[in-house]
């Protein structure tokens, strides 16, 4: 970092940079006043200015009285964002491991718990994101040939993707590019989209407008969560041989191998989570014998809910038991749980 700006010079060589971006025009003292929070008189700001016009970081045309960045400003500018960008993000990358890691042992527990007092089977999938919101996006130059773009969406889910360069691109580009994106796209979700708004930036990108293309094509695989990727937790498969109407060879075995095929079980009860959103009342969805959309289950009775972690981000709980199971019960313990995990997951964080 260069140590010989102090924070006001900083602060004046940052918004006269971002509104020379905005505007394309020579950025005069009566506009920095507006937008920074200095508090500073335009003559200030002056003096201020020609001190970073004699430092090198920001030049006069010889046509106004404004002033627009050099190439020491703008390189000054891209180091201090990017430091500060891959900061933020390495600090999310941190959150998001630790609140996975805590996520999955609290879920593996609430599984193991909810089994233990029903006595039926029980399963919970891992939170899935629900209508993304981009919150940030980075491009940062790899090598001549290839940019890194992380897109950060809400829930603090990040998605790394390298693009490869049909053209050679330079700092400045770069960055009004990750300023054109952010502008446009931070706060939307891929459905807000829209090819209209793809094409506006893409023209504004000129010769960079592949790159647009394929950072669009990253935020939707970012925001778009696969099936695959939702992890399951079961416990209690066994609990099935309790009961005799499930108990025979042939319906056990099928059971026990409905509970291992994982994909299935994330189609059954996100169909569950899918029909359930929007509900008023307790939130819970019963499917009895052939209501269940998968045939080891016609047997049996499914009662599932969701949880929500905030940000967007929902998980489903099921209880697979006998058409004579305890509903009294099974629905007082979802609705417990559901409570206990809402609360859990959406308090703030203490640091602790």
């Amino acid at each position: 970092m260069d140590t010989e700006l102090d924070e006001r010079k900083r602060k004046i060589l940052k918004a006269i940079i971002q509104t020379y971006l905005e505007t394309g025009e020579p950025v005069g003292s009566r506009t920095i006043s507006k937008y920074t929070d200095l508090n500073l008189s335009s003559a200030t700001i002056r003096n201020e200015m020609s001190d970073l016009e004699e430092m090198g970081y920001i030049l006069q045309p010889h046509t106004s009285a404004g002033r627009i960045p050099s190439d020491k400003g703008y390189r000054l500018y891209v180091d201090e964002l990017m430091r500060e960008k891959e900061q933020e993000v390495a600090d999310i990358k941190n959150m998001v491991i630790e609140k996975t890691d805590r996520m999955e042992k609290v879920l593996q527990q609430v599984v193991r718990v909810l089994a233990s007092s029903t006595n039926y089977a029980t399963l919970i999938t891992g939170p899935e994101y629900h209508r993304n919101k981009v919150k940030f996006i980075q491009l940062s130059k790899v090598n001549e040939e290839q940019l890194l773009a992380v897109i950060v969406v809400e829930g603090n889910l990040v998605k790394n993707q390298m693009i490869d360069l049909d053209e050679t691109i330079n700092d400045e580009q770069i960055l009004k590019l990750n300023l054109l994106l952010n502008t446009q796209l931070n706060g939307l979700t891929i459905e807000e989209i829209n090819l209209g708004m793809i094409k506006k930036m893409k023209e504004q990108a000129g010769i960079h407008s592949g790159i647009i293309s394929k950072v669009v094509d990253t935020v939707a695989e970012a925001i778009a969560v696969s099936e695959e990727d939702v992890p399951v937790y079961t416990s209690g498969a066994t609990n099935i041989f309790k009961y005799p109407e499930l108990s025979d060879s042939s319906k056990a075995s099928q059971l026990i191998s409905t509970f291992e095929e994982r994909q299935k079980l994330v189609d059954m009860i996100k169909g569950a989570a899918e029909e359930q959103d929007g509900e008023e009342n307790t939130g819970i969805q019963v499917y009895i014998g052939n209501e269940s959309s998968m045939e080891p289950l016609r047997d049996c009775s499914v009662v599932t809910t969701t949880y929500d972690m905030g940000n967007g981000m929902r998980g489903t709980i099921g209880i697979v038991g006998p058409k004579r199971m305890d509903y009294e019960n099974v629905v007082d313990n979802l609705k417990t749980l559901k409570v206990q995990l809402d609360a859990v997951f959406k308090k703030p964080d203490t640091g602790e």
